[in-house]
């Protein structure tokens, strides 16, 4: 796999984010002295970004708010949320080794994520898995985010990688179609943050477990051509 280039999604696909996301979200409610909400509730919109969760626990409520005081209770929760990114968040259970074996084999790693790009290096950071990519790529990195194929590609470029031999992966149907948009198959994680079930998106192929990535990407992949 020594010219693979693998661009990962992170929430929901590489960590699990959402318990933290959830209470960042229920802290910011409780200023307006609104109660939490439960993360059943707020984890399906997880992939849909800060404002949708706090949307979603305003919904629960009953409350309406203007955008304006929307865009303010967005920066409280980011500001809460940087400064509790990973209490509670974690890799998903083989995604560590999944990751440090492509890169022993050579492959080029990226992240492009919709999460903000200082949010995403310092949960990497937190988790010590920051130094394994070479490109992390927010949704304000470029001038495009998910679904613009231009995410996506601008990740594989910035990480020096190769698109002829390029897979995503992701866990959304933001993820699947961005892929399919730029031409780079798609391998959808079964276990992550969709409404629905990630086959119904149909992505290229689905996996359950992280042990089943190498096997999956050489199903997709063409052989690599022999170095002259």
């Amino acid at each position: 796999m020594s010219s693979l280039t693998a661009v990962f999604d992170l929430d929901g696909t590489l960590v699990d984010t959402a318990a933290d996301l959830a209470a960042a979200t229920n802290r910011t409610l409780a200023g307006l002295k609104l109660g939490p909400v439960a993360a059943s509730i707020l984890r399906p919109v997880v992939n849909s970004g800060a404002r949708a969760m706090l949307e979603a626990g305003l919904l629960h409520h009953g409350v309406s708010k203007s955008a304006q005081q929307i865009d303010e209770l967005l920066n409280t929760f980011l500001a809460d949320y940087a400064n509790n990114i990973a209490i509670e968040s974690r890799p998903y259970p083989g995604a560590l080794a999944a990751i440090e074996g492509l890169k022993r084999d050579g492959a080029r790693l990226g992240v492009c994520t919709n999460k903000r790009e200082h949010l995403a290096r310092k949960l990497l950071g937190e988790l010590k898995m920051d130094q394994l990519f070479d490109a992390i790529v927010g949704r304000d990195t470029l001038p495009v985010h998910k679904p613009d194929p231009g995410h996506l590609i601008g990740t594989v470029i910035l990480a020096d990688g190769d698109l002829g031999r390029c897979v995503m992966i992701g866990d959304s149907e933001i993820d699947v179609r961005t892929g399919k948009s730029a031409g780079i198959p798609v391998i959808g994680i079964a276990f992550g943050y969709s409404r629905e079930p990630i086959a119904t998106f149909k992505p290229d192929l689905v996996i359950d477990r992280y042990d089943r990535l190498g096997a999956a990407i050489e199903t997709l992949l063409p052989p690599a051509k022999p170095r002259r």
